[in-house]
């Protein structure tokens, strides 16, 4: 604030607003993990047993048809 009373100079360039240019976004490859998308597996961290993964149905909120443990994307 060069004036003192709170104005300081008109625009001030590009970029120079508060959080501007600083990538504050979820990066390029946002979500819970990089690459998981509508496609791929869900697999048993214990057994390996692995199945399809269901759109819409998180792989951890699914149980392990062979052992029961919860599964993770894979």
């Amino acid at each position: 604030m060069p004036y003192g009373d709170g104005t300081g100079p008109l625009g001030g360039g590009p970029g120079t607003g508060r959080g501007m240019g600083r990538g504050g976004g979820r990066g390029r490859l946002g979500g819970n993990r990089p690459g998981a998308g509508p496609g791929g597996d869900c697999v048993c961290p214990k057994c390996g047993t692995k199945m399809l993964h269901q759109q819409g149905t998180p792989c951890y909120s699914i149980n392990c048809p062979s052992c029961g443990t919860k599964m993770m994307r894979g």
